[in-house]
């Protein structure tokens, strides 16, 4: 058991803080600036760490750049103010992001010329048999570990786990929790939960300051992704604009 909970949590975490660290504050933001290695070093961990949910890094960039251009409006790809459940905002969210990965929208922001890319990364992070190579890798670490079969119901997580941590985000960030600043959009901070989300969940504090690196403001609220952002930067691996 102790296997696969570590296992399991180890895939959380550093899915979520790819997805925070490399691909919102990176990627859609350019909180920070880093040498082509690095910028390699993380493509590739992203790569890792997302596995079988990779998010094509310039689409995700793009999904996100309209969702904080059009927040909590009918042209927002994933407000929950707009959909009966967190299942069909998602599919929506798909959508949209399948337009910009295949071309067929762009966004308008002169970001996104900046935007680094990597064709092969890309080429095989968004490649079923690379997607069913990983999933089938997760199902061989619970055939070989798990206890019992109760614990197969966690492999759905591991196979969607970056869209997973999304869902949660937009969904309970833009309807639950509080707000330290009035903003034009429904964003809440969803503290209670921020302890498995390394910072994202404080969504007012974001749209409110959409470019500041750390996420907290208050002094009751930590940010936990900040903590390694901030030992990245004093190691100088990256250099917060």
């Amino acid at each position: 058991m102790l296997v696969i909970v570590s296992f399991f949590i180890i895939h959380w975490y550093t899915s979520v803080f790819a997805q925070s660290f490399f691909l919102h504050r990176y990627m859609a933001h350019s909180m920070f600036t880093m040498n082509p290695f690095w910028e390699r070093f993380f493509y590739f961990f992203t790569f890792l760490a997302q596995g079988s949910s990779f998010l094509h890094p310039k689409s995700y960039a793009q999904l996100h750049i309209e969702h904080h251009n059009h927040s909590d409006t009918e042209e927002d790809p994933h407000s929950p103010h707009f959909w009966k459940d967190v299942i069909s905002m998602m599919v929506n969210t798909g959508r949209v992001y399948m337009d910009f990965k295949t071309g067929k929208r762009e966004s308008t922001s002169p970001h996104i010329k900046r935007m680094p890319t990597w064709d092969l990364i890309d080429g095989l992070g968004n490649s079923h048999s690379v997607r069913l190579a990983f999933c089938a890798a997760y199902v061989g670490i619970y055939w070989v570990f798990a206890p019992n079969a109760w614990f197969f119901l966690l492999l759905p997580a591991h196979f969607l786990m970056g869209p997973l941590h999304g869902a949660f985000v937009n969904w309970c960030g833009h309807k639950y929790g509080y707000r330290n600043y009035e903003t034009a959009d429904h964003s809440k901070n969803t503290f209670i939960w921020d302890i498995l989300f390394v910072g994202e969940t404080f969504q007012n504090n974001h749209h409110k300051y959409p470019r500041k690196l750390n996420f907290a403001t208050r002094w009751y609220e930590l940010d936990l992704g900040y903590p390694a952002i901030w030992a990245l930067a004093k190691a100088r691996i990256i250099r917060p604009i």
